[in-house]
């Protein structure tokens, strides 16, 4: 065979040999297999944040923060200090309430049904309810505008051993003031909204009155006088040294003693109820003494 011919004949040798190689190593690079169950690309889904909004929404008021008041697990005790935007909402809640003083807040508190209830309450729900209507009133806020409940749940947001949250606010609705308001009703609010109130010292009482005090004594029979089916309540309050069995006789005592006071300045007897509400409502800290001073304290309004 001729050089020429061998030649050639290696060309197509290697063409062919090549052409194999490819078909075999190569091509299978380019042909898609299914993907198998095991080799899916898992998806990882994010759990839910853990918060819990706190929400004031009724009408005039709308604050909104993801921060909340916390108690841990099994406590019906704020855990304190609470969050500077959750602080911002209590004071944006005490100017709507000052400004709106027949407005109502009723507070709902959640506890979650393994937890261990260890307050004098029904459920740990309301004691945690009750402890957040101290914390509010503890910041400016009366006492007489919050109404309490208490509910067990099957579960809670929470974080660790931190309850998040664990409550709700409804705000009632408002009736629609009158167009004109006549004289009697003006006086009404204006003794309602900034009450009469005779202060103690412990264990003391005291008819020395300051001159607005005297004032608003005046107030109270003029209004007396002039709408005949009207009734005056006078709730009785005290701080917190001793037991709470105490402090309650404590309180209808100083009760019983504004009602005293009232009748000789010429209120009936008849016209005048009283209640003890004892340590329960405080105003002031309990941990000083101008706090304890001024929980020491009977409030006169017209029911």
């Amino acid at each position: 065979m001729s050089k020429k011919a061998l030649y050639l004949l290696g060309i197509a040798i290697t063409i062919i040999l090549g052409t194999f190689l490819y078909v075999k190593f190569c091509c299978n690079c380019t042909i898609k297999t299914p993907v198998t169950d095991t080799e899916k690309v898992s998806v990882v889904v994010a759990e839910d944040a853990l918060f819990v909004p706190f929400i004031l929404n009724g009408s005039g008021i709308d604050y909104h923060t993801h921060d909340n008041i916390k108690f841990l697990k099994n406590s019906f005790t704020v855990l304190l200090p609470v969050s500077d935007s959750v602080s911002i909402g209590v004071e944006n809640l005490k100017t709507f309430l000052i400004a709106n003083p027949k407005q109502k807040v009723t507070i709902t508190g959640y506890a979650t049904s393994d937890e261990t209830n260890s307050s004098t309450f029904e459920n740990l729900g309301l004691a945690r309810a009750d402890e957040i209507k101290k914390y509010l009133v503890s910041k400016g806020l009366s006492a007489s505008q919050f109404n309490t409940k208490g509910e067990v749940t099957d579960k809670w947001k929470k974080e660790a051993d931190t309850i998040l949250g664990p409550a709700d606010y409804k705000f009632e609705a408002l009736e629609a003031a009158p167009a004109v308001k006549d004289e009697w009703v003006i006086l009404k609010d204006k003794i309602n909204g900034d009450p009469l109130i005779l202060h103690f010292n412990t264990n003391k009482s005291s008819d020395q009155l300051s001159d607005a005090e005297k004032q608003k004594v005046t107030d109270l029979v003029k209004y007396m006088n002039h709408v005949k089916d009207a009734v005056i309540l006078a709730v009785g309050h005290s701080d917190n040294v001793g037991n709470r069995d105490a402090n309650l006789v404590l309180g209808q005592k100083r009760a019983e003693f504004s009602k005293k006071y009232l009748s000789k300045n010429g209120i009936e007897n008849s016209r005048i109820t009283t209640e003890s509400k004892g340590p329960d409502e405080p105003i002031g800290e309990n941990t000083t003494a101008e706090g304890k001073a001024s929980n020491r304290r009977t409030v006169i309004t017209i029911k």
